[in-house]
């Protein structure tokens, strides 16, 4: 891949690679670092990457590498010597259309507030698959790619997502 290339996937690809490291790494300021060190590795490896071969995934793969090595990295530490991370909660702004009452946006945005909680909550090998398929809109075969893992494992973590999603949203929506 060539330098010109690489421009061409951070301003293709850019945001959604951001969002996706958002949503991984919780905070805004660890979402910054994770996205600048998945394209700062992306830069070490250009000549690795085949720019046919659908470079958004492979950027996904870095960045969820990174993000797990930090994880293990962060975990490791906490057995030596406890640390309280400090995190930033911000709410993400929802657009609802302009045609809804009030009170449906309202009620729209606290729905998309809990499921976002709720899938917050899911186990990592859970919630990665989950947002890389409902928020990056990867296949299973891509995601299967993306994390070395047969797509009938995908598949089944999915099911096991939306399961637990289901009865989790079910218990919290119905009271």
């Amino acid at each position: 891949m060539t330098k010109q290339e690489l421009e061409t996937c951070i301003h293709e690809y850019g945001k959604e690679i951001y969002s996706f490291c958002r949503h991984l790494a919780g905070s805004v300021q660890e979402a910054d670092d994770l996205y600048q060190d998945t394209f700062l590795k992306a830069i070490e490896l250009q000549e690795k990457i085949d720019f046919g071969d659908n470079p958004k995934s492979y950027l996904l793969s870095v960045a969820l590498r990174i993000w797990k090595n930090r994880k293990r990295k962060f975990a490791w530490r906490k057995r030596i010597a406890d640390v309280r991370p400090i995190t930033e909660e911000t709410g993400m702004q929802v657009c609802a259309p302009e045609e809804l009452s009030p009170e449906r946006q309202v009620l729209g945005r606290e729905t998309q507030q809990l499921v976002r909680q709720e899938v917050g909550r899911l186990p990592d090998r859970l919630r990665v698959i989950v947002l890389l398929f409902y928020m990056e809109g990867l296949s299973v075969a891509q995601i299967s790619g993306v994390l070395n893992i047969a797509q009938g494992t995908v598949k089944s973590r999915l099911y096991q997502a939306r399961k637990l999603l289901e009865k989790r949203l079910e218990d919290v929506l119905n009271g």
